[in-house]
């Protein structure tokens, strides 16, 4: 039996410019950080032959072409395994349209368990290649890369994602003392609502080419924020997520919607600095930026909604749980 365990993330600034309608034509840059939300992959050899899978349904099928979870068939396709395992994904957080990464933190744990059960150790930088693979190439997603690398590598890192595909992969600096402070300052509430990110991302994806300069105003913010969270500048964060959430709006017209604007807007009157929908946007989860002594204020303001605590996770992808069996000599 193998365990995988893969954090979800939270993205601070640039989102947009990791899709390949804007990187293709320019570098685009990301800020993000794992949190200690995750997702569970579970597997286990079976006797018989036969494949089965466990999520919000139940499978059992003979051959992997068989199998409906799209993400579940390509990473048994990629791994090459093919018969007598079963396969369990939890969740801590609704199983699609947070806008937390979930689907490609699923991804990135099915290749590390699936690889770990065929006895293979592969590094972060290959699990987030091939799952960028599976999600974009494969199955056609409308999505960006930073949700799988950010899911393979864990921690606070500053993505560049080049027009040749290559990704270089900076790790945000900040003492422990430091990282606990700034993430203290981060709250997350959920809107109530979930959605598909795929029609907001495919209008966004569409629309590159008539707003690059937002785009490339979002892209400089990730520089700022890379920048004031090295200075310990951390209220700065606050300021600078107001304007990009202010941009971010721009970019396709279903991002935001009056219920959401309203949330926002009581978080902004009680005390918080400035914050976004995490993701694509449409629904899932606000995240607020707001300074502890004004915490309590915001949670009143926001007492209809739930708020989700977190911490900011150091680790990306890692298994958990390794019983292999083994033959006696």
């Amino acid at each position: 039996m193998i365990i995988s365990q893969t954090p979800l993330r939270i993205s601070l600034a640039g989102g947009g410019t990791d899709l390949s309608s804007f990187y293709k034509q320019e570098p685009g840059c990301v800020i993000s950080s794992a949190i200690d939300k995750y997702i569970f992959v579970i597997i286990k050899e079976r006797f018989d032959n036969k494949i089965y899978i466990n999520y919000s349904k139940k499978e059992i099928v003979d051959h992997v072409d068989e199998i409906e979870h799209d993400l579940v068939r390509e990473a048994m396709r990629k791994t090459g395994v093919d018969k007598g395992v079963e396969i369990t994904t939890l969740a801590d957080i609704p199983s699609s349209g947070s806008g937390l990464g979930s689907s490609s933190s699923v991804t990135v744990g099915l290749l590390n368990a699936l690889y770990t059960y065929c006895g293979e150790l592969v590094t972060a930088e290959q699990l987030a290649r091939e799952a960028c693979e599976i999600e974009i190439d494969i199955l056609g997603k409308p999505i960006g890369k930073q949700d799988q690398y950010i899911a393979a590598y864990g921690g606070m890192k500053f993505f560049q994602f080049k027009p040749d595909d290559e990704v270089v992969v900076e790790r945000v600096k900040l003492a422990n003392s430091h990282k606990r402070h700034f993430g203290a300052n981060l709250m997350l509430f959920f809107t109530g609502t979930t959605r598909s990110s795929d029609l907001i991302l495919t209008e966004q994806k569409n629309n590159t080419n008539h707003k690059m300069e937002v785009l490339r105003s979002l892209k400089h913010q990730a520089f700022q924020i890379r920048d004031s969270i090295h200075n310990n500048q951390f209220d700065q964060v606050g300021t600078i997520l107001a304007e990009g959430w202010e941009k971010k709006k721009r970019l396709a017209s279903q991002i935001t919607n009056e219920c959401i604007d309203t949330m926002y807007n009581r978080a902004l009157e009680a005390g918080a600095l400035g914050g976004k929908i995490s993701g694509a946007g449409g629904g899932g989860f606000l995240l607020l930026y707001c300074p502890r002594e004004k915490q309590n204020q915001v949670r009143d303001a926001l007492k209809e909604y739930r708020e989700f605590p977190f911490f900011l996770e150091k680790d990306g992808t890692k298994i958990i749980f390794n019983m292999g069996r083994y033959e006696w000599k």
